[in-house]
């Protein structure tokens, strides 16, 4: 069976929509005077915090999601700094997600501001899923005045890397017929899963884009990647039969270690952090998979227990972005100050690339 179709041989038809610096377009929405301007939503400039959500404005400046708010003022300091406001922002997302289910019960949110749509067959009887999306997306102007970008494909993958080409509201389509040449003159940088290390060690073998990945087989790329090997060689080929699930689980994974003795001294801490970011994304890759919102845990001597967390405006299982965040989290406490037993670090609001890791997925290095 063709990877794009159903069982009954029917082309699947996919929308993946993601709206545009959601958080950020929110605020200037609620506040004209801002619209046109840098915004900038996360910690105060001052504070410790990191950036959440940066406006398109704001990114000209190089600001962008997971930057210390300290080093985004350095880079634009006319930016307007602003609090997260989550309830808003779960405001409009309901108001999305019911524009979603006007056309289809198969919706997949994947945070508040992203969903895959499987509309093969949908409420409104339209055969296009191009006119679907460019319905949805008027909708959602209308009821919101918040741009969407979508990616219409027939699968899962192409979908979500179409929804990016374009922003912000844009509509990318590829139609089954197009989805081979797609991949192989996509840049490799564009594939969805292919993180930062992963992207340095591909060129450094020649895989510039699809077209040069497609020339390794499935041996090679496990001996190379492991198991992310497989998912490569996939995506490569557009080899993506996941459904959209929509009764999708919440998910997590993550790693905490138990000391044995209480550590107070913060260069160990900090190192421990870079040590453990690495190991879970290379963990998260091996499924691969990515998250959005990333949670320090972290227990004193006395057995208290403080967990900070941070959401992200993307998906990531960047071992140098997980420990900056985690980083930036850890200021917000008494590190260094009280002795530390515990620390742990997990990532949730994942987006799972294999059908098969449907539990949750915590893992422990207890001693």
């Amino acid at each position: 069976m063709n990877p794009s179709q159903e069982k009954n041989g029917a082309v699947r038809k996919i929308i993946h929509v993601d709206m545009d610096a959601f958080y950020a377009a929110v605020e200037q929405r609620d506040h004209p005077e801002w619209r046109g301007k840098p915004v900038i939503v996360g910690g105060r400039p001052s504070g410790r915090g990191v950036v959440s959500t940066a406006s398109y404005e704001a990114r000209v400046f190089g600001v962008h999601s997971a930057m210390p708010t300290s080093q985004a003022y350095r880079l634009c300091p006319h930016g307007i700094f602003v609090p997260a406001r989550f309830e808003a922002y779960k405001e409009a997302s309901a108001i999305i997600r019911n524009v979603f289910y006007e056309y289809t019960d198969l919706v997949e949110p994947l945070s508040l501001d992203e969903a895959y749509l499987d509309v093969s067959k949908n409420h409104t009887q339209n055969p296009s899923a191009t006119l679907i999306a460019r319905e949805i997306k008027q909708k959602i102007y209308e009821r919101t005045k918040l741009t969407a970008s979508a990616g219409v494909g027939p699968n899962k993958f192409v979908a979500k890397v179409a929804s990016d080409m374009d922003k912000p509201d844009g509509l990318t389509v590829i139609p089954p017929e197009s989805m081979e040449h797609f991949l192989e003159e996509l840049d490799i940088k564009k594939f969805y899963g292919v993180g930062k290390a992963t992207l340095r060690k591909m060129q450094g073998l020649g895989i510039q884009c699809g077209a040069d990945l497609k020339k390794w087989d499935l041996f090679e790329l496990v001996q190379i990647f492991g198991k992310s090997g497989q998912y490569y060689y996939r995506m490569a080929r557009g080899l993506d039969t996941r459904p959209v699930q929509s009764h999708r689980i919440r998910k997590s994974y993550g790693k905490e270690r138990t000391f044995r003795e209480d550590i107070s001294e913060r260069e160990y801490i900090l190192r421990f952090i870079e040590g453990l970011s690495a190991t879970i994304s290379e963990g998260m890759r091996t499924i691969p998979a990515a998250g959005k919102t990333i949670t320090l845990k972290l227990r004193y001597d006395n057995f208290e227990t403080i967990s900070r967390s941070l959401s992200l405006s993307h998906h990531t299982n960047d071992a140098s972005e997980i420990s900056l965040v985690t980083q930036e989290l850890l200021k917000g406490t008494e590190f260094g100050e009280r002795p530390v037993r515990l620390l742990g670090i997990s990532l949730s609001n994942l987006d799972i690339n294999e059908e098969d890791q449907a539990q949750q997925l915590q893992l422990s290095l207890d001693k």
